[in-house]
Parts: structure tokens; C-alpha cells; sequence
């Protein structure tokens, strides 16, 4: 299992994921950047917006492109898992992935098997980690409930990691149940995003925030939050 940032690999697996996108999507993103830090792969995309979707976003209307491109995902995962283990010996048990429409970028975030991976790198501490911590439970106060465990981690110097479990109310669970996935999962997003005072998440760590990424695995209750950040 490969864990350590390789930036030759990471150029492999950037150059496989933008053709892809652009073969599926008919444009790619302009740049792709992949930074691998067990057990995370990360995969930023910047200018990525097709033609027909840029249409749509000038409308206003983003929950059609993030529908289409939640489909497409979904179609397309499984694909990506496969060429990441054959190639590149990574086991990416589930992904994770979100998109900033106005500003062209998206996110995705594989979290390998734990029973294929290393074991899990300690991740160092950084200033004010706690401090983030807290106001990040205040916003999930808000918009659901306090997560059961909350970790953040540095993958690199741009990416931040943030990691929840226990964070589904009954109600949500009920709605999940009841086949509103994918409703929920695009008013979750625009909530927290729109809960979260930048300002205030950027006074703490000391950094201009770029891009604000959320997704969550409903069946599992647990989700990632990735901030893109201007690095030091």
C-alpha cells in the first residue's frame, strides 16, 4: 500500500481523473491536484464546468448540475476505485465529493480500507485544532445535531480534513428511510455551508479560506467536511 506523497503517482492518477472527466462530462477540469496521506486520497478539480452547466449556474440553478453530477459520480466511482487499485495499489473503500459551482472546483475524497491499508499515520496537531473544533460543533448544533466524534486533520498544506460521526437526527434517518437521499444530501450542503461564518473559521486557523467541501455517507452516519486553504 502506497501512503507516502509520490508526486510522479500523484501526476498519474491527476492526468487518469481529468481525461475522465472530460471524456464523461465533454470538459475537464484545468488543473488537478492529488495529494495521498493514508488513509486519505484527495483529488481537488479547479475551472471544472461544462458548457451546459455554466447555462445552468448563470440561471441560479445549481441543485440541477449537482444532481446531474451526483449521478454521474455514482456511475463513475466504482471505475475510479478499480484504476486506483490496479495502478496505484490503493484501496479506496468509499468516496466522498462535493462541488463549488460559482467557483469551478470541486473535491474528492477517498477513504481507503482499513483492512487493505497501512497502518494509520499520526496525524500532528496544529494551532488551535481545538478551537476549530468547537465552532464546527456549533454549527452542526444548528443544522442537525453534535456529532458522537469529531477529528480534523492537515493532509497537506492546503487541505484541511474534518471528520463526523454521529451526526444524523431521527428525523433525517427517517427521511433517508423514506428515499429523500438525495433531497437532503443538496439542502445539508447549502445549510452547513451557509451556517459556517468564514470569517470567523478563518481567524482561528490563521488562513484565507478558498473553497468550503461537504458530503456524508447517510448509511454509515458519518461525514467529511474539506476546506481548501490558502497555504502558509
Amino acid at each position: 500500500m502506497r501512503v507516502l506523497e509520490n508526486k510522479s503517482l500523484n501526476s498519474e492518477i491527476a492526468g487518469y481523473i481529468g481525461k475522465l472527466l472530460r471524456d464523461n462530462f465533454g470538459k475537464g477540469p484545468t488543473s488537478v491536484y492529488v495529494s495521498i496521506k493514508d488513509p486519505f486520497v484527495s483529488i481537488y478539480l479547479k475551472d471544472f464546468l461544462a458548457p451546459i452547466e455554466r447555462l445552468l449556474v448563470g440561471q441560479k440553478n445549481y441543485h440541477k448540475v449537482e444532481e446531474t453530477r451526483d449521478l454521474m459520480l455514482e456511475e463513475l466511482i466504482p471505475e475510479i476505485k478499480a484504476n486506483l487499485r490496479v495502478s496505484a495499489d490503493l484501496h479506496i473503500k468509499n468516496f466522498y465529493y462535493d462541488w463549488s459551482l460559482e467557483n469551478k472546483t470541486g473535491v474528492l475524497l477517498g477513504v481507503m480500507d482499513k483492512n487493505e491499508s497501512c497502518v494509520r499515520q499520526e496525524f500532528p496537531a496544529f494551532t488551535n485544532k481545538e478551537k476549530l473544533e468547537e465552532e464546527m460543533i456549533k454549527v452542526s448544533e444548528i443544522a442537525q445535531k453534535a456529532p458522537d466524534h469529531l477529528d480534523s486533520i492537515y493532509l497537506n498544506n492546503r487541505t484541511l480534513v474534518m471528520e463526523r460521526k454521529g451526526i444524523l437526527t431521527e428525523l433525517e434517518k427517517e427521511l433517508i428511510r423514506s428515499g429523500n437521499e438525495e433531497q437532503l444530501i443538496l439542502s445539508k450542503r447549502q445549510l452547513e455551508k451557509r451556517l459556517m461564518d468564514l470569517k470567523i473559521f478563518e481567524s482561528i486557523l490563521g488562513v484565507h479560506i478558498r473553497d468550503v467541501f461537504v458530503d456524508w455517507d447517510f448509511y454509515l452516519d458519518i461525514s467529511y467536511l474539506i476546506l481548501i486553504v490558502e497555504p502558509k
